[in-house]
């Protein structure tokens, strides 16, 4: 292939990318600063695949892209030593493991149920703890996110919005317009964004859109789920793909959107149930979406959205990374993603409020949800999410037993 400026020519079979790729799926603990590390301390500092230089300026492409920065890092790698061929399979790879073990815990899930009491114990720490997980990412997503007060009006007003029922394809493109004709200084177009916002949550309004639908016509347990809709599977997993600005986290809200407001897929304790246990995988956390598929479209449904979830993170690269690089040097192009983020995260903190009054129902589950977030802020380590989730279910487990 082409060598790119600041890239060494590496040259691997495509055995060896998928099997190194592999190796790196299999890995991949702690979620996308753990997976990045680990790929730049392999390729970049111990092998030279790339210059250091070159790698912070990719990184920093995909950073400003929708899609886990990781898996992006993965197909790009993949090119650099097999051509396009290579980039698939180094992407196929990296996200194997984790889809596999998915596929198995929602087997066991639907399987097995958590209709016994100590089960469902242990799934109502679960629970407790991935709300705790949502909070911390919202903090943490915000505090690097929202870096100046236009941005942080900017996601209170996309926060007010989304309470009000205003779909994301109305507040997010607003959010960016808006954010660029205030960097403008053009403030009599940042006012019409705001009174078409206001517009907007005014004819949308809900007084009940806080209360969500804990118990949604979803199929029981193990039962089929050939009724729905795998085109509408494959469309909710490709909005959220193409609209992940700011880490994994930023996806729940739109798949949250559709598979248990819009179509009622599954329950949201049903959807907490399966970002718990995409927490304990070595994978990105948007894997979690193989588990909403099946309660989508059955076995099919776990094969369509996770195709469709992460065919933009392939597909900017394999297509497009080039152009991609170019079109990011636009500094009007960096201030509306820069208010789509922040609209991004005012949508993250209006769901979480959502799931934690949907979850947080005593003072048990508001005590693992305290336990949980104080962990995730004092115990540094890339097996943080894991220990904290399993902890989670084991004081549940252990109350049960208890009481």
């Amino acid at each position: 292939m082409k060598e790119s400026p600041g890239t060494t020519v590496i040259r691997q079979t495509k055995i060896q990318i998928f099997l190194r790729f592999l190796k790196f799926g299999f890995l991949a603990w702690g979620g996308p600063v753990a997976q990045i590390a680990m790929i730049k301390r392999e390729l970049v500092e111990e092998e030279e695949w790339v210059s250091k230089e070159r790698f912070n300026r990719i990184l920093a492409v995909y950073q400003v892209l929708p899609g886990p920065e990781a898996h992006e890092l993965c197909v790009y790698f993949g090119m650099v030593a097999g051509g396009r061929l290579g980039g698939f399979l180094a992407g196929l790879a990296f996200m194997l493991p984790g889809f596999v073990l998915m596929l198995l815990l929602t087997w066991l899930y639907v399987s097995i149920g958590i209709d016994s009491p100590i089960l469902k114990a242990v799934f109502i720490g679960f629970q407790a703890a991935v709300i705790a997980l949502i909070f911390a990412a919202v903090h943490r997503i915000g505090k690097h996110s929202l870096t100046n007060v236009k941005l942080i009006a900017v996601a209170a007003a996309a926060f007010i919005a989304y309470f009000c029922g205003v779909g994301f394809f109305i507040v997010l493109p607003l959010a960016g317009l808006a954010y660029v004709f205030w960097m403008k200084g053009q403030r009599a177009y940042v006012a019409l964004c705001g009174a078409a916002l206001a517009i907007a949550s005014v004819l949308l309004f809900n007084p009940e859109v806080l209360q969500l639908q804990t118990a949604a016509p979803v199929p029981e347990t193990g039962s089929s789920t050939s009724s729905y809709s795998p085109l509408a599977v494959f469309w909710a997993g490709l909005k959220a793909g193409l609209l992940t600005f700011g880490g994994a986290y930023t996806v729940i809200p739109f798949i949250q959107q559709d598979a248990v407001i819009n179509y009622g897929w599954l329950t949201n304790r049903q959807f907490i149930d399966g970002i718990a246990l995409s927490g304990v995988l070595p994978a990105p956390l948007i894997i979690f979406s193989t588990f909403v598929g099946y309660f989508g479209a059955g076995w099919l449904g776990t094969v369509i959205m996770t195709f469709a979830i992460f065919l933009p993170a392939f597909s900017f690269t394999l297509l497009g990374h080039g152009l991609m690089e170019k079109v990011i040097e636009n500094k009007a192009l960096h201030s509306f993603l820069d208010g789509v983020t922040a609209g991004v995260v005012g949508l993250i903190a209006m769901t979480a409020i959502q799931l934690f009054r949907t979850t947080i129902t005593d003072w048990f589950t508001l005590f693992v949800f305290a336990v949980s977030l104080l962990m995730l802020y004092r115990i540094k380590s890339k097996f943080t999410v894991v220990f904290v989730i399993l902890g989670a279910g084991l004081i549940g487990m252990l109350w049960h037993t208890i009481v």
